[in-house]
């Protein structure tokens, strides 16, 4: 059987995420008290206690997402957990490359805290917008956000599975195109309760600051490839990891041909490591015929491990 990880990104979080985790197993407690430690804040606090409306605030999320993937990722790995295969959902990526030992954990959390802060500053708060077009094709989505931009940004951002695209970009112009979607045929469209537009035009000056500090992060060769959600493609070398964190921040989120490169490399087994079960529903959209595991706290993690270790799993 072969396993790929598969770490949740921006939209995972909510207050109290982590503390099962932080309780249970000492080596989910270190990764918070590094992560506290190294970013010079209670990073864990915000993930245990909130309040949520800072903990909505990219800035803050990026970081408090990060600590919480990795604190269950090592739990899992403490346990036999182990990977043919990662992949991560926009932010996700950064958890994906501290598994596959490309990022230290403190060189992950200093870029993501810089990269929430980039993203933050480069929209003003209200001034973007985020939507989800349910069964709508694609090619109807371009269309109608083309008709909807009049001036302005708006296009898909995530490309998540069949029947669901996110779109980004300018506050008007996302009403527009819903509107548009809407007029096409969508069965619904749901506005997303984010801090910023992620994944569009909107967010090259972020890109471009990024870029500036990935230059000095140390980065090595994944252990086990990486499947990036900017290309979908896997990726075994430090310096493609890199470019890939580089233009993933304006660039589409392509996860359900992730997913799907996923599977035709043999993955028959999909474990969601972190907060909450969003990629676990999109795995099951995408390739239906693979298993789907959550490891987000302490119990899920111990059931994950129980599967790996049952007739049929995987040996660590």
């Amino acid at each position: 059987m072969s396993v790929a990880f598969v770490f949740p990104g921006q939209g995972s979080q909510s207050v109290g995420m982590g503390r099962s985790l932080f309780d249970a197993f000492p080596e989910s407690r270190a990764v918070f008290e590094e992560a506290d430690s190294v970013l010079g804040s209670p990073v864990s606090r915000l993930c245990f206690e909130g309040p949520e409306a800072e903990l909505q605030l990219t800035a803050n999320t990026q970081p408090a997402l990060l600590a919480v993937s990795v604190a269950a990722w090592r739990a899992l790995v403490s346990r036999g957990v182990r990977a043919d295969f990662v992949a991560g959902h926009s932010l996700g990526e950064y958890s994906a490359l501290v598994a596959a030992g490309t990022l230290t954990l403190a060189a992950a959390l200093e870029t993501v805290r810089r990269r929430g802060q980039y993203m933050q500053e480069a929209v003003p708060a209200g001034h973007g917008a985020m939507a989800a077009i349910l069964a709508l094709d694609l090619a109807q989505i371009e269309a109608a956000c083309a008709e909807a931009a009049q001036g302005e940004v708006v296009a898909p951002a995530n490309l998540n599975a069949p029947a669901q695209v996110v779109i980004a970009g300018h506050a008007a112009a996302v009403d527009r195109a819903v509107a548009a979607c809407k007029a096409r045929g969508a069965r619904r469209a749901v506005m997303l309760p984010v801090s910023a537009p992620f994944h569009c035009a909107l967010m090259r000056p972020a890109q471009e600051r990024l870029a500036r500090h990935l230059e000095t992060v140390a980065f090595a060769a994944p252990a086990v490839p990486l499947v990036n959600n900017v290309d979908a493609r896997a990726v075994r070398e430090a310096d493609g990891c890199r470019d890939g964190l580089v233009r993933q921040v304006s660039a589409r989120v392509r996860w359900q041909e992730t997913v799907e490169l996923l599977a035709r490399q043999g993955v028959t087994r999909f474990v969601e490591v972190g907060p909450g079960a969003v990629l676990s529903g999109l795995v099951r959209k995408i390739a239906g015929q693979a298993q789907t595991l959550t490891a987000g706290d302490a119990a899920s993690v111990e059931a994950a491990a129980a599967a790996h270790q049952a007739p049929g799993g995987k040996e660590g």
